[in-house]
């Protein structure tokens, strides 16, 4: 299936490693030029350099002014950006009965308030030129909120109400929006979680991992080059009629419709 993203350019936020590097690989290898970013500028370039057609941006997408320096670099390198990709790191584990207001304060700032800065920067364009992706990467906590996880669940619930508002208000102008809800995919961060449970827990972090994989209908974790095919097709132009949803890529780990 070719997805016509040949020339399309895609920003892709904290796209240094995990689900973020993922799509903006995916994205890559169907020919969309790409902006990785991250806050470590040295790793951006290096991931930068193994892209057919790719820059890397230092940036910290949480200070008021990173969206748009973000937005400045696509623009000032390809002359405009057609998706957009929103991504941020997973807030740390904690219960939802000792969160506090600055925890909760943190991690807004990071889960939504960043990511519609990045909107702001780059919808008016896609309006104006009738066509645009905005995808976020969510978590699967979204549809069914994950146990010692309080942070990431609130944050990224309330970023999934904002886009759910925004795609019917851009579906019209050739601008689709959705979420894409990673389950147990095998990154860094899944690994740390598990390490977490874990230490918690008194047991191994193979142990921890073993019981979730039997939790999963497909018996294993996901890969991250599964996550970036579907992120891929998402953007391209054969999902143009597809807007305000959530489409999860979890093995079957979540058991509602």
């Amino acid at each position: 299936m070719d997805l016509g993203l040949t020339g399309r350019t895609a920003v892709v936020a904290a796209s240094t490693g995990g689900l973020g590097r993922a799509v903006a690989e995916a994205l890559a290898a169907e020919g969309a030029r790409v902006v990785v970013s991250g806050r470590r500028g040295e790793v951006a370039e290096e991931v930068a350099a193994g892209l057919p057609e790719a820059i890397g941006v230092e940036v910290d997408l949480t200070a008021p002014d990173g969206p748009r320096v973000l937005m400045d670099a696509a623009y000032a390198a390809y002359g405009h950006v057609d998706i957009l990709v929103l991504n941020g790191p997973g807030p740390a584990p904690g219960r939802a009965a000792d969160v506090g207001a600055t925890e909760l304060a943190g991690a807004a700032e990071s889960l939504l308030i960043a990511q519609a800065r990045l909107v702001a920067a780059a919808l008016p364009a896609m309006r104006e030129r009738g066509w645009g992706r905005i995808l976020a990467i969510g978590s699967s906590g979204v549809t069914a909120p994950l146990a010692g996880l309080a942070l990431s669940n609130a944050g990224r619930a309330a970023l999934a109400g904002y886009l759910k508002t925004l795609a019917a208000e851009t579906a019209a102008d050739g601008v689709t929006v959705n979420l894409l809800l990673p389950g147990r995919i095998a990154t860094d961060r899944v690994a740390r979680l598990d390490a977490a449970t874990a230490e918690r827990e008194g047991r191994t972090a193979e142990a921890v991992a073993a019981a979730s994989r039997a939790t999963i209908p497909a018996g294993r974790y996901g890969t991250t080059e599964e996550f970036g095919a579907v992120a891929a097709f998402l953007c391209g132009a054969p999902a143009s009629y597809l807007t305000g949803t959530a489409v999860r890529c979890d093995g079957g780990l979540v058991r509602s419709l």
